[in-house]
């Protein structure tokens, strides 16, 4: 799981960073700030107003201002009623924009990303990022800037009010001042620290949750609940600690803030009442000031709470901006992306390649230490068929992945029709891409959505087209008196394909790629998780798919990859054999004795049932 550095204070680039989303919103945000420097200003007039009654009307028996100063007030109340219901609505509107804007961000980010990013960041991690930090930073943002707009807006001009009647007295009401702020100081740092811990915490239980339910057959059928549950009990409790502590923190600050707060209103009542006792100030200027000190230390502890809310937001921000800045280790330089929008032309599509690749001593490592492919060539021509062959982690995947260009060589070179595929545009190399995986995933909607995925400006005919040549139109649509599915090709297919049988998933995945049309197409194990009877039906499609393209066939079932123009054999990262089925069985070799090992187990099924398919290989090998 991607970490960043949680040892810094309160950072403002950190901040600038996160607030250029709320860019579209200044007019809205410049709204809020009047707003609320108005209600602030009505806020700190108050206790003034109602001094100068006591004086004014009161004490001196002007019942004829009574009226008058009743039509004021409620005047001012008004004004401060309509100015709440607006900046309500404003508030909402940044908020809701501020997440709109942030996630666009991510998600864009997370479809840039390089393979390798999500080789060493969680589901979980990514999730939490996207919904609670999000939500947590739009938050803080649009409430923060009212709560912190008032909250000085109410002070300064408390203050300014204050000092305006009687600087002596504002200066007894403010003496808390410099206290507040050493006591800040001192509880920003465990805040922030504390708060961290919690994302921290907050994170990996993200992540467990994501895992378990991804996991939840594999869980229920080995009895693992028991200790699943114990493993997320664990998480919880961190979590739950380091949120008590964050929340402990704050509890003791803000009774700090109120604590001093009164002091200064004390101070204020009994320097000003020893005055009104000698007559240097009326009752009503005294009674304005100790409800304008308490009012001036009200938002004290709004600020309070909003910079422990900030210091408590800030790692959520880290994690996102560590998300949204994640550097994009494969990406077309400037002058690479200028030339692609124009080879992609009006519709956006690329030119068909030719579909030749050159491996020229290429290795590779995914974590910079071991090497999982070492000094490795191939040069494939156009409209061949390359097999792979090998034990797992033989680097059969990493070849393709490199050819796919999901990962770039550690050393040596890649050719794409003659050129470095550095040099060429990736949506020129992707778009001429078809890859069906071992496990293929689809995406929630239906059986059309997820085919049209190959090529979204498809119609229907070519959709329905492409599930023939797939072998697909019979199970959607039903033939020989067995049923369809119900909706056709409207039918929906469930989060990741769950309604439908990995076989039948397969099927959608090649008619994806034929829908695509690629000139280089990659199966990935395509038949190994498939019963017989659909084996075949896969075995036709793939058949029909390698036609007229340059393909790359990772396969166990042997029996798939005999007419393949070049099978590789691989062991540790090297090619131990190659050559044609028939060369390399006459070579009798390893290849010869998976072949044979692969045969006699598949006809002990048949008669009797038999060792799984990787028992095969082990005992091959």
């Amino acid at each position: 799981m991607e970490e960043i550095d949680t040892s810094q204070t309160l950072r403002l680039g950190v901040w600038r960073s996160i607030l250029a989303y709320a860019a579209p919103f200044r007019k809205s945000i410049l709204g809020l700030c009047l707003l609320m420097v108005l209600v602030a200003s009505v806020d700190a007039l108050q206790p003034f107003l109602t001094g100068w009654a006591i004086d004014n009307i009161a004490l001196a028996g002007r019942l004829d201002r009574l009226l008058p100063f009743v039509a004021l007030f409620l005047g001012l109340t008004l004004l401060q009623a309509l100015a709440v219901r607006v900046f309500m609505g404003l508030g909402g509107k940044v908020e809701m924009g501020m997440n709109y804007g942030i996630r666009q961000a991510a998600f864009a980010k997370l479809q840039a990303l390089s393979f390798s990013y999500f080789d060493r960041t969680s589901a979980g991690w990514i999730t939490a990022r996207l919904t609670s930090d999000v939500g947590r930073l739009a938050d803080i943002i649009a409430w923060g800037i009212i709560d912190l707009t008032w909250g000085l807006a109410m002070m300064l001009v408390s203050a300014g009010l204050m000092f305006s009647r009687d600087w002596r007295l504002a200066l007894v009401a403010l003496s808390s001042i410099p206290f507040l702020i050493l006591i800040s100081v001192f509880f920003e740092r465990g805040i922030l620290g504390r708060s961290r811990e919690a994302r921290r915490a907050n994170s990996r239980l993200t992540a467990a949750f994501s895992e378990n339910i991804r996991g939840v057959r594999a869980v229920k059928t080995l009895v693992a609940e028991e200790g699943q549950g114990r493993a997320f009990q664990r998480l919880s409790e961190t979590m739950r600690r380091a949120s008590v502590r964050q929340a402990r923190l704050s509890a003791l600050y803000l009774p700090f803030v109120i604590f001093l707060g009164y002091i200064g209103t004390s101070l204020a009542l009994w320097t000003g009442g020893l005055r009104f006792l000698d007559g240097s100030i009326s009752l009503g200027l005294l009674t304005a000031f100790i409800f304008s000190a308490l009012r001036f230390y009200d938002p004290v502890t709004d600020l309070a709470r909003v910079i422990a809310d900030l210091q408590f937001a800030q790692a959520s921000a880290e994690r996102v901006l560590a998300l949204i800045d994640a550097p994009v280790e494969i990406q077309d330089s400037p002058e690479i992306a200028q030339r692609a929008a124009v080879m992609a032309g009006r519709d956006g599509r690329f030119p068909r390649l030719r579909g030749e690749v050159s491996f020229r001593d290429v290795s590779f490592s995914y974590d910079g230490k071991r090497e999982v492919l070492q000094d490795f060539s191939l040069e494939v021509r156009a409209g061949m068929t390359i097999a792979l062959v090998g034990e797992t982690g033989s680097g059969k995947s990493t070849i393709v992945n490199l050819a796919c260009r999901f990962y770039e060589p550690s050393s040596g070179t890649i050719l794409v029709d003659g050129q470095d595929y550095r040099d060429l545009p990736l949506g020129l190399l992707q778009g001429n891409l078809g890859y069906v995986l071992q496990q293929p995933h689809l995406f929630s909607g239906t059986i059309k959505d997820n085919i049209r995925y190959g090529r979204l400006d498809a119609t229907d005919a070519q959709i329905e087209a492409a599930a023939r040549a797939a072998r697909a139109h019979d199970f959607i649509m039903g033939s020989e008196g067995r049923p369809g599915l119900e909706g056709g090709y409207d039918a929906p297919v469930g989060e990741g394909g769950v309604l439908i049988s990995t076989g039948q998933k397969q099927l959608l995945s090649i008619a994806r790629a034929l829908l695509a049309d690629p000139a280089i197409l990659v199966l990935d194990e395509a038949t190994s998780s498939v019963d017989s009877e659909t084996e075949g039906l896969v075995q036709e499609a793939m058949a029909l798919a390698l036609k007229g393209r340059t393909s790359f066939v990772v396969a166990h079932r042997l029996s798939t990859i005999v007419g393949a123009d070049l099978i590789l054999v691989l062991r540790d990262g090297r090619v131990v054999e190659q050559g044609r089925h028939g060369e390399l069985m006459d070579l009798g070799g390893y290849y010869r004795r998976l072949f044979e090992a692969q045969f006699l187990a598949d006809e002990e099924r048949e008669l009797f049932g038999g060792p799984g398919l990787e028992e095969d290989e082990e005992e091959a090998s």
